[in-house]
């Protein structure tokens, strides 16, 4: 049996137009971005989770694509598969770790900034503190 090559992430593509929607396979399980190209720099608009209960990214990405609110906002999108032994839970500190990352994040600011991770607040721990 081959090993996998990373524990979580099964396989991934960014960049990719909002065409490229209609090839994702259903209920793939996972985190994905949508992305606003500028240039040639794309910035991240939305940092989201797909636990293939109901809908998998593909799913998500017409909701966002159907949505008065972030509709024209982007562009593209980037979207990681997470293995199958992956748990929801796991796809959820995933996204809470992005979406922490980004939470002061000008461009990513305005669909994320009242969705933090509060379960990250409870194992913060100032860096001068860790021994």
């Amino acid at each position: 049996m081959p090993v996998a090559e990373l524990s979580l992430i099964k396989r991934y593509d960014e960049f990719l137009p909002l065409e490229a929607m209609r090839k994702i396979p259903a209920n793939t399980r996972g985190i994905y971005a949508l992305l606003k190209k500028k240039g040639n720099a794309y910035n991240v608009i939305y940092v989201g989770m797909a636990g293939g209960d109901k809908t998998g990214i593909h799913g998500r990405l017409n909701a966002h694509a159907r949505s008065k609110r972030k509709k024209d906002k982007w562009s593209h999108f980037s979207l990681f598969e997470v293995h199958d032994n992956v748990s929801r839970a796991v796809i959820q500190e995933l996204e809470g770790l992005l979406r922490h990352i980004y939470r002061r994040d000008q461009q990513a600011l305005e669909f994320n900034r009242q969705r933090r991770f509060k379960k990250l607040t409870k194992v913060h721990e100032r860096l001068e503190n860790w021994n």
